[in-house]
């Protein structure tokens, strides 16, 4: 597959040009200022006061007459406190401009990522979705993406700023004294060689570091997300140590980091300590012989420490650009699968006709199929049901229909035109569909249900509501209408959640309804009143109903007994409970169940 995301670190860097050239401008006049104190020192010491030749460069000089007069700043010293504080001073605003570019720079990256990454995950196709883990998706779309922003925030101009000084520093004392600047670089290149071998070992910990905490991630989603079917089942010593097992895995990767950036930071302390002690031994023996002034050595053991900072900051800078570099393939990895296909001459077509199956096959796997040859017809404006055992096709019907996937074989039309020539999402917008688990937000009722017609009026929530036969627990609700539930409706019942989604989807415009069981947590008494109240609204509405309910079911215009993926019955009620296969068999076990009921009763 061609990775059109490889390029994300450049489009970064392009989209916030101006931003990154007005800090690395800034970067330089603070590497500047940062030299000019120590030489601005030494000048004072050997040209003013012992009346050395002078340090500085000879455009300087000229440039600048007072400073080539030797009495008067003599007899006005003050001058060079006063330039020191003048450089420090721009040095301080520079560096403020730096990070405030810096800053900008990287909120836009990540607010571009952020955009781009969630835009991306709502075209994935729903096959995608099916097999992502919740908690390394969330994980992805936050630190990852925080990983890169610090990383363009705080360290990438730090390169320019370690190649500018080192090339400040050698130039300078180069000028000044090519021994003693050799001597002052004998520890350079193995830093420079650790610092290259931290960055290959510290690739694969930050990896896996962030692989462990992506798993974590989803522990703790899964466990808020299930919270209910956790306690419900006394499973929290369980859950906690789950995430246990997690949280140590997590910790054992960080672990493992730190100890890699110990030792780096260990050996790069003790390798220039060693070189700033050997560089002020020569240095005190070149003053004593009369080699270099005292001002030279105070420029050596200056630069030496600023020439020694940048190269030990490599290390964390290869360090934040490894972590970059994970976090970046991590966010590529979501970008560069495949969204959903662009479509082309596609067509709005009016969706009130016969919904027909013909010859479908289809199957999660290949040679796994879950639908083989399937065949029937829902004529328009009729209800169809569709009774079928746990793993025998039904809802794989319905994610067909709302070409969630595609078939592999034969076709599906609606009025006669396939469904494959329908616009996604107009498809999708014009089927109203209840699942048996209906996913409610951490809203208002009134928000939950209207949210699928912002724009509906107070009596058509109302209407809508009466007919799910919701109204009742919602007058009996502390604030009605405005009584905030819990995330996912954790703070209702389950016959409550349903019906508050079945009056969130009969609001919106439909031509298809659906019910994939979506009854199944209400009584038989709430279950007939409910169908009865969407019969008499579902004018021209053709409705396909999911139950193992068979009073559910029994009402229907046509139903369709589905066993491995096959129409092995269809009927009317009436006619299926004269024949002898799975429906009357399921009928008569309910039957004989309600019977037992009411004589208890």
């Amino acid at each position: 597959m061609q990775r059109k995301h490889t390029g994300l670190m450049k489009k970064l860097l392009k989209m916030n040009a101006k931003w990154f050239i007005g800090a690395l401008l800034c970067t330089l006049i603070c590497v500047v200022t940062d030299y000019m104190y120590p030489m601005i020192l030494a000048e004072t010491l050997d040209h003013y006061l012992a009346g050395e030749e002078s340090v500085l460069p000879g455009f300087v000089l000229r440039r600048i007459p007072l400073l080539a007069n030797r009495d008067y700043i003599v007899q006005h010293l003050y001058l060079a406190g006063l330039l020191i504080i003048l450089v420090n001073l721009v040095n301080g605003v520079f560096s403020y401009f730096k990070g405030r570019f810096q800053s900008i720079a990287g909120e836009n990256s990540a607010k571009y990522l952020r955009d781009t990454l969630y835009e991306h995950i709502q075209k994935l196709p729903f096959a995608y979705h099916a097999k992502a883990e919740t908690g390394d998706l969330v994980q992805r779309c936050t630190s990852d993406i925080d990983t890169v922003r610090r990383f363009l925030a705080m360290q990438l101009l730090q390169v320019v700023n370690a190649v500018t000084m080192i090339a400040v520093s050698m130039t300078v004392m180069l000028t000044k004294n090519v021994r003693l600047t050799l001597i002052s670089l004998i520890v350079i290149p193995a830093l420079f060689l650790f610092a290259w071998l931290f960055f290959r070992w510290v690739i694969s910990a930050f990896t896996a570091s962030d692989e462990a905490e992506g798993r974590m991630s989803t522990v703790l989603q899964e466990n808020l997300t299930g919270v209910r079917v956790v306690r419900a089942f006394g499973r929290q010593q369980y859950e906690i140590e789950k995430f246990g097992v997690r949280v140590k895995d997590l910790a054992d990767k960080n672990m493992k980091v730190c100890k890699l950036l110990a030792v780096y930071w260990a050996t790069g302390d003790a390798l220039s300590m060693l070189q700033m002690m050997i560089t002020l031994i020569a240095c005190v023996y070149a003053v004593i012989s009369g080699e270099i002034t005292l001002g030279v050595m105070v420029i050596f053991t200056t630069y030496n420490a600023k020439l020694l900072f940048p190269v030990r900051q490599l290390g964390r800078i290869l360090s934040d650009a490894g972590k970059s570099k994970v976090a970046l393939r991590r966010i590529r990895e979501i970008l560069d699968q495949p969204a959903e296909p662009e479509e082309t001459d596609v067509c709005r077509p009016p969706l009130t006709g016969d919904i027909v199956f013909d010859h479908v096959t289809f199957g999660y796997e290949p040679d796994h199929p879950v639908l083989s040859d399937l065949s029937f017809t829902i004529p328009a404006g009729k209800t169809a049901a569709i009774l079928g055992a746990t793993g025998s096709g039904k809802s794989t019907v319905v994610e067909l229909l709302q070409r969630l996937y595609e078939p592999q074989s034969g076709q599906i039309t609606i009025g006669g035109t396939p469904i494959q020539r329908v616009e996604r999402q107009y498809l999708r917008s014009r089927i109203g569909l209840v699942l048996q688990e209906p996913f409610l937000y951490s809203r208002t009722i009134r928000e939950n249900v209207a949210i699928a017609r912002p724009d509906a009026s107070e009596e058509e929530i109302e209407q809508a509501v009466a007919d799910a036969c919701a109204a009742q627990f919602i007058g009996e609700s502390e604030q009605g209408y405005e009584t905030l539930i819990g995330e996912r409706g954790v703070t209702l019942s389950g016959g409550q959640r349903q019906r508050l989604a079945i009056a969130r989807t009969i609001l919106k415009d439909n031509d298809i309804l659906i019910f994939d069981d979506s009854l199944s947590a209400v009584d038989t008494e709430t279950d007939a009143r409910i169908r009865a109240a969407l019969r008499a609204r579902r004018e021209n509405v053709t409705s396909l109903i999911i139950s193992h309910r068979v009073t559910t079911l029994q009402e229907a215009d046509r139903i369709f007994v589905l066993e491995n993926g096959r129409i092995t019955q269809e009927g009317t009620h009436e006619e299926l409970i004269q024949k002898e296969g799975l429906y009357a068999g399921i009928f008569r076990i309910q039957s004989d169940l309600y019977n037992e009921e009411r004589e208890e009763a």
